[in-house]
């Protein structure tokens, strides 16, 4: 069939590799907002939120409810948020957040993957003053005035508005706001009808690490190693 059909299926089962991986840390996510808040999105806004990020990845609708059915059982809603700090090569800051239902595998997962790869597990809190943790909220720009919304919002936690554009070059409006005003930022976005592409909690870095070709390689080996383990939902790093 000749090379051509073989680089298309190749890219095919990256594409549908890649969807089976979200689908999981997505899954993982409804776990947790159901284990937390319970199984009703109008009354748990992180299930809510867990449920827009489904609807970014095209989860289908009865996956998605199959997995808030799953979380609901007490059996098999036994995942927790554990987050890991330490270091790259090169003094690089990184910061796992994982939901894991065996802490164990997963703690023993990310140390290799820093200690294969030069790199070193630190203790908690010891990269809190390299990382601050927002909200952020994705929204689609067509048809919104940011500087009109970017006023209504203040009251409501918004810190920052950026205008931005997606993978696709198409406009966006990123909306930044302390983690603790997340909930309230999102009711205030819900009452105006307004629906984000994404919702997420973020952790950005205050000082960043400038490094050349090769060096950033050997860090991009720890992070491709972790982002590819399914109980890792989020590597950050201050990698400029």
């Amino acid at each position: 069939m000749g090379r051509a059909f073989e680089f298309r299926k190749a890219r095919k089962f990256k594409r549908w590799a890649g969807m089976a991986k979200a689908f999981t840390k997505v899954g993982r996510e409804i776990a947790i907002a159901v284990k937390e808040g319970g199984p009703s999105p109008e009354s748990n806004s992180k299930l809510r939120m867990a449920m827009q990020n489904a609807k970014n990845v095209n989860m289908p609708k009865d996956r998605v409810l199959a997995a808030i059915k799953r979380a609901s059982d007490k059996d098999t809603s036994n995942y927790e948020e554990i987050s890991y700090e330490g270091y790259a090569p090169h003094g690089v800051a990184i910061f796992v957040d994982c939901a894991t239902d065996n802490p164990t595998r997963t703690v023993a997962n990310v140390r290799h993957y820093f200690s294969k790869h030069g790199g070193s597990l630190g203790t908690s809190g010891s990269l809190s003053f390299i990382f601050n943790r927002k909200g952020l909220f994705k929204l689609n720009a067509e048809g919104l005035d940011a500087e009109e919304l970017e006023l209504e919002l203040i009251d409501f936690g918004l810190e920052e508005l950026k205008q931005d554009t997606d993978a696709d070059e198409n406009p966006e409006l990123h909306l930044y706001c302390e983690f603790t005003d997340f909930g309230t930022l999102q009711a205030a976005l819900e009452e105006r009808k307004i629906e984000p592409k994404a919702a997420e909690l973020v952790r950005l870095p205050l000082t960043t690490v400038e490094l050349d070709e090769e060096q950033a390689e050997v860090v991009m080996k720890i992070i491709d190693k972790m982002e590819d383990d399914d109980d890792v939902l989020n590597v950050w790093t201050n990698l400029s």
